[in-house]
């Protein structure tokens, strides 16, 4: 990486480039938190209950025209003559006079039961709750309902009752954890309704206390906070993007091949510029089951690239040590990054996987699922700490180094300095950039967990949790980009009579005899010529 940028760059020059993406830094935070309302919003439905008739078919509306038969209370006369399969618990999304839209980009769904105490009615110690569901959409108000997908799902059943249990305290409720229930990723059309029951026989929904009530809760991405972050991707698709083709023209330019330091910083470059790609405008007028999923493979690719160019980028700073410019130098730490993030990319799989051909799918459901999914978490997470710690040993060995090289500093060649120099330069400014965004993004998190989502600044509103979200991916592609930039080979040097780049630097001899000093991490890449006085790139 010798005659990169940040080499050649004046102090004035550095200067002017922190503070002009420090202001790029504050303008994506103030986007999220001025401009963009709340990434999600949180419906709460409570679920009508309808009368299915004995067989009657088709799907049963809350309201309107085609309004249900329905029961207000289990203890109505007329419901005490039905039997708990002829119940239907329906919900219409949105409410009355709304409709959904593409822009929300996501639905999920939670249950939330109304169960009471009864003495003869208790729930049972890991009780299993049994949910026939089914979602059907239109996209007006006339049209019949259009089924989307149906399954019968088993959910645990977990509840807690915060007073003794006595006849005393019957009819109190129980506090009971929400359940999940669906995942759509994609909101293509206006209306949709769901449709739940709670089939009873002798094995079926036993031990689950006495249902009253059920809530839905629907969560989905605001239009407008969809809106900003689409054109922020916008807007940092083609940046990043010039910005990686202009630095790997650079090395193109070249007389040597790419060392792995400049290959992994390309693949940074690349890994950033697919995470960009604006996909999400063309998703709004098609209905792609895949977009989370996607987004999800698309992120990972990146946390990879970037953890792999933080262990590569140590250890080739390691200035003694003799495996250089070679991946398998870094076999295990890699391999670490690389194991960890195909268990999590299987995890995902296996819930967001499923989703594609059933929302309703859980990975949560059932004993087995939650042990195996518990396990991928655990064996990622280890693998990440494992990785962390081979970073930090490979950190604190680069300083040792770095110590060491400077004490040497006045013994040594005045061209040899120079090189250490660069490099030692190179290697702390790098660090403080890391550290300083790793800070930020703690200090953003904490922020968006303390805080209750908005500020008010005087006549503004401050929108906390968009702000952490814009902020810390305009930091990501500013980090990228100040990367990409800074170390790419330098313009500001010679040229010889066929074109090729060449660099010098000077060591004075004690004999003062012209000498050629070559150096490079694959072979004779680089050369300086000994005057005894250093010559300006």
């Amino acid at each position: 990486m010798a005659g990169a940028i940040i080499e050649s760059m004046s102090t004035k020059k550095l200067v002017f480039l922190g503070f002009f993406v420090f202001f790029l830094q504050v303008l994506s935070v103030m986007i999220g938190a001025l401009t963009a309302p709340s990434p999600t919003s949180a419906i709460r439905y409570l679920a009508t209950k309808c009368i299915n008739g004995h067989g009657a078919c088709g799907w049963l509306m809350p309201w309107g025209s085609e309004q249900c038969q329905q029961v207000h209370s289990f203890d109505e006369p007329l419901a005490k003559t039905l039997d708990a399969n002829d119940i239907v618990f329906a919900v219409h999304v949105p409410l009355p006079n709304m409709e959904m839209s593409p822009w929300f980009q996501y639905m999920l769904a939670v249950l939330q039961f109304d169960i009471a105490f009864r003495m003869i009615n208790q729930i049972e110690d890991d009780a299993i709750i049994t949910i026939d569901a089914g979602i059907a959409y239109r996209d007006d108000l006339v049209s019949e309902w259009t089924p989307k997908f149906h399954s019968e799902e088993q959910r645990p059943l977990r509840c807690t009752f915060a007073v003794p249990k006595t006849y005393e305290n019957e009819g109190r409720f129980y506090h009971c954890d929400p359940v999940p229930l669906m995942e759509l990723a994609t909101v293509a059309h206006r209306y949709f309704l769901i449709n739940l029951r709670l089939p009873v026989n002798d094995t079926v929904n036993v031990g689950i206390g006495e249902i009253k009530d059920i809530h839905i809760v629907t969560i989905h991405q605001n239009g407008g906070f969809t809106k900003v972050w689409i054109c922020i991707k916008t807007v940092f698709s083609p940046w990043i993007f010039v910005a990686t083709a202009w630095y790997w023209h650079r090395i193109s330019l070249m007389t040597r091949p790419p060392v792995l330091l400049e290959k992994v910083i390309f693949a940074l470059g690349v890994s950033m510029t697919f995470l960009n790609v604006p996909v999400e405008w063309l998703s709004l007028g098609f209905e792609w089951t895949w977009m989370l999923l996607f987004e999800d493979v698309r992120q990972g690719i990146f946390y990879t690239t970037l953890f792999c160019f933080w262990i590569i980028f140590c250890g080739e700073h390691l200035m003694d040590q003799s495996q250089r410019d070679r991946l398998s130098a870094y076999w295990w730490q890699i391999g670490l990054v690389v194991f960890g993030s195909v268990i999590l990319l299987m995890f995902d799989l296996s819930e967001r996987g499923a989703h594609l051909t059933n929302p309703f799918y859980s990975v949560w459901a059932t004993d087995t699922g939650t042990k195996v999914s518990i396990s991928f978490i655990t064996v990622a997470g280890v693998s990440v700490c494992l990785y962390f710690l081979s970073l930090c040993r490979m950190v604190c060995c680069v300083f040792r180094n770095i110590g060491g090289k400077m004490q040497q500093f006045p013994a040594m060649p005045q061209a040899r300095r120079l090189r250490y120099k660069g490099i030692i330069f190179r290697f702390k400014f790098l660090m403080l950039v890391t550290l300083a965004c790793a800070a930020m993004t703690v200090v953003f998190f904490i922020l968006n967990q303390v805080s209750e989502g908005h500020w008010h600044w005087g006549g503004y509103t401050l929108q906390v949790h968009s702000a952490f979200l814009t902020g810390m991916y305009g930091m990501w592609n500013l980090y990228v980009f100040t990367i990409v930039f800074l170390y790419a080979p330098s313009h500001k040097h010679n040229r010889n009579k066929t074109g090729d780049s060449q660099r010098t630097d000077v060591m004075e001899k004690p004999e003062g005899q012209e000498t050629q000093l070559t150096w490079g991490q694959q072979g004779p890449t680089e050369t300086y010529r000994i005057t005894g006085k250093v010559a300006e790139e």
